[in-house]
């Protein structure tokens, strides 16, 4: 079965009853995890985006105090999960300054923790590739606000 196009669903979400798009919303979040997420950050978070920064922290928190800091293997197999959740969290926002916020906070913790990230090539490049999302995170913003992050960036 071909998936339909963006448009062709477009047009056919139109045509259809509030019943029936609650219907399908509901289903939709039955089948896979991601989907139902998708619908909680839409339906819960989306109107409050600060709230959703500081929930993302809180997890970012959460999840560095989950990592076994006794060998640098299990801090980068740590570290590569933070990132697959970020990368799928920010996917759901959308918005640039969520995503230089949660990422420079992350490039924080990487460096509170007192990880070596020169020790391990892996771990050196991880840190340096979000550093580099952030740039381009930034370069979507407003003057002004990049100003704000860049002096914040240089201390990283």
């Amino acid at each position: 079965m071909n998936a339909a196009s963006l448009a062709d669903i477009k047009h056919e979400l139109k045509e259809r009853t509030p019943e029936e798009l609650l219907a399908i919303c509901l289903r939709l979040g039955r089948f896979k995890k991601d989907n139902k997420e998708l619908l909680t950050y839409l339906l819960f978070e989306a109107g409050d985006e600060t709230s959703y920064i500081q929930l993302l922290k809180e997890d970012i928190d959460d999840m560095m105090d989950e990592i076994n800091m006794d060998h640098l293997y299990y801090v980068k197999k740590g570290l590569q999960k933070i990132v697959r959740t970020l990368n799928k969290s920010l996917r759901y926002s959308g918005q640039k300054q969520t995503e230089v916020e949660v990422r420079m906070y992350f490039c924080k913790c990487i460096k509170g923790a007192g990880i070596a990230i020169e020790r391990h090539t892996t771990i050196n490049n991880l840190y340096h590739r979000e550093i580099k999302r952030v740039n381009k995170a930034l370069s979507g913003l407003h003057e002004d606000l990049q100003a704000d992050y860049q002096t914040e960036l240089m201390r990283l």
